[in-house]
């Protein structure tokens, strides 16, 4: 039987059709990865700006492994038994950030349920290195939710990253179909605490829309986001990853991503960047370049 997805996502609007054609810069950072063995969330989550952001010399690097203890029904990241943390991790991440000449670099992971820390500590190892050998560029995080542990929360805040970044990712009512094992309320308070914390930072989330929430529940969600205290979001279109995954629901129409956005700096976020193609990481450095500017 044919998937009914499968022959959806094929229909594409026009809005989200772009080629994907790799570049001489899109395969030798793809080789100079893979040689230093680090993974990337552009390429497990299967993001479809990986070649545009490959090309630009750009990516977004995923520590502790390229397994998930959690199993999230729009991701296309591995879940499973994760792999033991990699002490040499960290050295390898600054080396492929000064390699490729990146001003700001992204860091990201799998979530580690098995740890007792969740993996603040890797996060706080790769911070600790980048700011010691290259104290020019700037650093963004995009951390899980450490199952709400407080201590692996300062451990990572403490380090000073430049951006905090922890997505909510979908409205309350979707949480048990999108995030079965993630919590609402708890992710607004990690982002209440950061924005709270006394090391000067910038605190950033994101959305997906397309999931089948509303319009009114997008609108309460960017408020809730907002009386955190985080200053920046994003908004992109969910894509389905492969056909393990819960389906797309909708195709937001530009009109609407702009609807979102204008309702977003009515509230008082600094910068909102919404789009078909928008995600978390997609372009971030010059989104907190403008943050910087203000």
């Amino acid at each position: 039987m044919t998937d009914p997805q499968s022959a959806a996502q094929r229909r594409l609007p026009s809005w989200l059709k772009r080629p994907l054609v790799p570049t001489a810069t899109y395969r030798r950072l793809e080789q100079s990865l893979t040689d230093a063995h680090l993974n990337t969330v552009c390429s497990e989550a299967k993001c479809p700006n990986r070649a545009e952001c490959f090309s630009r010399g750009t990516a977004t690097f995923l520590i502790l492994g390229s397994v998930c203890t959690r199993s999230c029904g729009f991701c296309g990241i591995t879940h499973g038994a994760p792999q033991p943390v990699d002490k040499d991790e960290p050295r390898r991440v600054a080396e492929a950030v000064r390699r490729m000449a990146v001003s700001h670099a992204v860091i990201t992971s799998v979530t580690r349920d098995d740890l007792p820390d969740g993996g603040a500590c890797q996060f706080a190892a790769v911070i600790r290195l980048l700011k010691r050998e290259m104290p020019a560029i700037t650093i963004e995080v995009l951390v899980p939710d450490f199952h709400g542990n407080d201590a692996s929360l300062c451990t990572v805040l403490d380090e000073g990253p430049h951006v905090f970044n922890h997505n909510i990712e979908t409205v309350p009512r979707l949480y048990p179909m999108v995030r079965p094992q993630a919590n609402y309320s708890r992710s607004l308070e990690m982002l209440a605490k950061a924005a709270r914390n006394e090391v000067q930072l910038n605190v950033k989330s994101g959305v997906m829309v397309g999931l089948g929430e509303t319009r009114k529940e997008v609108f309460s969600t960017l408020d809730d986001l907002r009386r955190t205290g985080c200053a920046m979001v994003t908004i992109g279109q969910y894509l389905r990853p492969s056909k393990d995954q819960v389906p797309v629901q909708e195709f937001v129409t530009p009109e609407q991503f702009d609807e979102y956005r204008n309702h977003g700096l009515s509230l008082g976020f600094t910068e909102v960047s919404a789009g078909p193609f928008v995600r978390s990481s997609y372009r971030a450095e010059e989104m907190v370049k403008e943050k910087m500017k203000r």
